[in-house]
């Protein structure tokens, strides 16, 4: 199969090379114990899979390898919220997702070494987001691309058959929808806020350039015309200016959207590739066909490409103070060489040698450019970030940005982002980038 990889480096070119996972491979749990046992608990944002019993089942086999090891695990609403909360404490679980907007330099203070990246970097993608003196302090499950979740029934029925190319085309779309259907054209999530943030993996996208996260630490003006984040955060705030979304997004609701957009009752939301495994889920529970369901690119065609970019989700990382490393060490290690739950979920694998999910799949057969960004000057763009207060990381201020466009909040879109450009200009002066 052609791939369209554009790759950041040699050692994170994506297109997984060839080992087995036959053996659950990964380095050996800390101290090569051959009888691992102790009482680890695992906090989650995967609340679904424990109401489904998903995890229970993963945990039933883990136990049939390691049976004197007891998994836990503990649903978090608000993930990032309150994890960060309890990670002031020394009880933040023993294996954790870390939050999105912990700098890796501080990794080393919350989590424990897993391995060094040159024992790992060979049979895991994106170790490089979490290394820190040659030592990885979180692995990933999956990778996943960005773009829109979207009905294609709802989309038809509007008369709309062609993926959109430009941010107006998007939008003219999304009019049909509203003038041709029933349904809400696009749903923010705006209450539960982490959506939003899912906006920022697009970096790099608009301009197909995978050094664009990096560009920000040498950037004054990121939201200035023309740059990625005046592309991506300029086409939310006119999706919602145009009244184009929920009438209230104060009210909106991460799991019933799942079955409002499954059942036609919304037509699309930015989401991560990992979502849409879970939106046909929720068709086929609605009594739909979660054939229904599919996934678009961003609307910015650039040099006759459109873009994805394809980044680590959660990493795992094991609490420096857990009481059974060795065991919260063995269930990762199990859970991503030998589960198969990336592939449940239609995700494309860290582990080297796996082939792209449908979603994707369907990006490289139709020419989308399917990116991976460089993380050399991640430290100091996050660094930038935190001193001008903004959090790319964090929902609130597109938050702010959705109140403005629907008129909840004073100001316009330009006004915004030449706030945001001066916060960013000032920090990066004061930073040094």
């Amino acid at each position: 199969m052609r791939r369209g990889w554009v790759a950041t480096a040699a050692a994170t070119t994506m297109l997984l090379t060839a080992c087995s996972s036959e053996d659950g491979g990964g380095t050996p749990a800390p101290g090569g114990d051959s009888r691992i046992a102790g009482e680890i608990t695992v906090l989650t944002n995967r609340t679904d899979q424990i109401a489904d019993g998903t995890l229970k089942k993963y945990a039933a086999k883990f136990r049939k390898l390691h049976p004197d090891v007891k998994v836990n695990f503990e649903g978090l609403t608000d993930y990032e919220g309150e994890t960060r909360v309890r990670m002031h404490t020394d009880t933040y679980g023993d294996v954790l997702l870390i939050p999105n907007d912990l700098a890796v330099n501080q990794y080393p203070t919350y989590f424990a070494p897993l391995g060094t990246a040159d024992d790992l970097q060979p049979r895991f993608d994106f170790t490089e987001y979490a290394t820190v003196a040659n030592q990885v302090y979180g692995l990933a499950n999956v990778g996943i691309g960005t773009g829109f979740v979207y009905n294609k029934v709802v989309w038809e029925q509007a008369g709309v058959t062609e993926w959109p190319t430009t941010p107006q085309q998007f939008i003219d779309d999304l009019k049909a929808i509203r003038a041709k259907t029933q349904a809400t054209p696009y749903y923010t999530n705006y209450r539960d806020g982490w959506p939003l943030r899912q906006w920022t993996d697009h970096i790099g996208g608009p301009n197909c350039e995978n050094s664009a996260k990096d560009a920000l630490a040498t950037t004054s003006d990121p939201w200035a015309a023309g740059r990625d984040l005046n592309t991506i955060d300029g086409l939310l705030y006119s999706v919602v200016h145009e009244k184009l979304t929920e009438a209230d997004p104060t009210t909106t609701d991460w799991e019933s959207s799942k079955t409002l957009l499954g059942s036609g009752k919304i037509g699309a939301m930015f989401l991560g590739s990992w979502a849409v495994p879970q939106i046909e889920r929720a068709a086929e529970a609605a009594g739909h066909n979660p054939d229904d369901i599919g996934y678009m690119p961003f609307p910015a065609l650039h040099n006759g490409h459109l873009c994805t970019v394809v980044q680590p989700d959660y990493k795992y990382a094991v609490n420096t103070h857990s009481r059974n490393k060795a065991a919260a060490r063995a269930w990762i290690d199990w859970y991503l060489t030998k589960s198969g739950s990336a592939q449940a979920e239609q995700a494309i694998s860290t582990l080297k040698g796996t082939p792209l999910p449908p979603a994707l799949k369907t990006f490289d057969e139709r020419g989308v450019r399917i990116m991976v960004e460089t993380q050399d000057k991640a430290a100091v763009v996050s660094r930038i970030d935190k001193g001008a207060q903004i959090g790319l990381d964090t929902p609130d201020y597109r938050r702010k940005l959705v109140d403005i466009a629907r008129g909840a909040a004073p100001g316009d879109r330009d006004g915004y982002f030449a706030e945001l450009n001066t916060k960013w200009s000032v920090s990066r002066k004061r930073i040094g980038g």
